[in-house]
């Protein structure tokens, strides 16, 4: 058997040399971590509840007494492992035993392993799911200290790429793969909902339903908030807008192209085509007409962006029930939309949401929800404890390497844990200063 001089050796790596000086490496730091930032992330956790309220929403089949991890312990194991960069289950077997971690965590010893965090997957039911929306619903209302005047929903669908065999697993022609078709809405930078669907749907599906339930859970905390729904053309449904138009919820929705569309403004881009090969300058215009597609009851305002540049022609259509002068709906609202699609890249390559390679359908959205609550633990973090300094605004990609990879050596002892963090770390005065916000009142 070797000793422990022996294994030291094995496990010796070589840099070269430096000067006179051979320069080598061995893991055999002991209690070190290059992830201390996770405390930033167990204090925002702590100051929101929020790993507290999600694990409210697991049913834990085990028998309480000979229960070693519980769930709020591995849920926050695993949201800060995602906020970290750890995707993977199989990390968990070393960052177990990472004593920053579990001090993030508040156990005072190993975490829970890769199998029972696997484990934790299998428990999830449609109700899991259920309730874990209701709890990024309820965040999202906390975090108002006035009642908001008005609030834009941004409904968005896109696709989660399979590469095994899951369940609810079809092939989708427009992305060309064999993927999930999740929906996201968020509300400015806030998320409200990342529902897990199959692919073999239309885009739309179940977007009535979800935005009535936002919209009586937001008006029963603000009575007199003003709610607009915004989303592009896969959304231009008649079941949404009527039910918009019914209960007194705005609307701005983008409108695919048709022939009796194009046959409405055919005259101004025509008059676009001359100006630009007159000028050799790109043609925009904005503007309206009213307009009723076979299958709507009556009239809606539609607001047309007409575009002629190098490209051709490039129309786009938005229906709306919201008044105002047309280019400024168009480009200072409809256009923002766009932020959202930022917040999903940030949400499924950030945080890993598209890591759906569970068996089970109802598994993988407790992954895509697990996902969620790290981007709510970011974005709660940017807007309680960043504002003002240079990463208030920074995507989670560069939280990580900027504010959570941090190394330091960690002590533990009866009396005090002490992280030793790097003396020369370029972001020590915002990691300061992030931390005293927390922890303030």
């Amino acid at each position: 058997m070797p000793n422990c001089t022996e294994e030291i050796q094995t496990n010796k790596i070589e840099f070269g040399r430096v000067g006179r000086r051979v320069v080598e490496g061995c893991f055999d730091g002991g209690s070190m971590t290059s992830d201390a930032g996770v405390m930033l992330l167990g204090a925002t956790d702590r100051k929101l509840g929020l790993m507290q309220a999600a694990a409210r929403c697991i049913a834990d089949p085990r028998d309480p007494a000979l229960i070693t991890h519980g769930v709020v312990d591995m849920l926050r194991q695993r949201v800060y492992g995602l906020a970290l960069g750890w995707e993977d289950l199989n990390d968990h077997q070393a960052l177990r035993q990472d004593v920053a971690i579990q001090t993030a965590v508040g156990v005072d010893g190993d975490i829970a392993s890769a199998p029972t965090l696997c484990r934790l997957e299998k428990w999830a039911d449609r109700s899991t799911a259920w309730r874990l929306h209701q709890v990024l619903v309820d965040q999202f209302i906390a975090s108002f200290k006035t009642a908001p005047a008005e609030l834009v929903l941004d409904f968005d669908a896109t696709d989660n790429p399979l590469y095994g065999q899951q369940e609810g697993r079809f092939f989708h022609g427009y992305y060309d793969s064999y993927c999930y078709l999740p929906l996201y809405v968020f509300c400015g930078q806030q998320l409200l909902c990342a529902y897990l669907r199959p692919s073999r749907i239309d885009g739309a599906k179940h977007t009535a339903a979800i935005l009535k339930l936002l919209v009586a859970r937001m008006r029963r905390q603000w009575p007199q908030v003003r709610i607009v729904f915004r989303g592009d053309s896969g959304f231009c449904r008649q079941r949404i807008i009527n039910y918009c138009e019914r209960a007194d919820v705005s609307y701005i929705v983008g409108l695919a192209r048709n022939g009796r569309l194009q046959g409405i403004t055919e005259f101004m881009e025509l008059s676009m085509k001359e100006a630009f090969e007159h000028t050799g300058l790109k043609q925009r215009e904005v503007g309206e007409f009213a307009y009723a597609a076979q299958s709507w009851a009556r009239e809606r305002r539609v607001i047309t962006r007409l575009e002629y540049g190098e490209q051709g022609n490039n129309p786009r259509y938005v229906v709306t029930n919201l008044t105002g002068e047309p280019q400024s709906l168009y480009d200072d609202l409809y256009c923002q939309r766009g932020e959202a699609e930022n917040r999903i890249k940030e949400a499924q390559v950030g945080l890993f949401a598209t890591r759906t390679s569970c068996q089970q359908f109802q598994s993988n959205q407790l992954r895509m929800l697990l996902a969620a609550l790290g981007y709510v633990l970011i974005e709660r973090l940017r807007a309680l404890a960043l504002q003002g300094t240079v990463l208030a605004k920074a995507q989670v990609d560069t939280l990580r390497i900027k504010l959570l990879k941090l190394a330091a050596v960690v002590t533990r002892n009866t009396r005090r844990i002490r992280l030793y963090l790097a003396s020369n770390w370029p972001s020590a005065d915002v990691f300061a200063h992030a931390m005293g916000q927390l922890r303030s009142p």
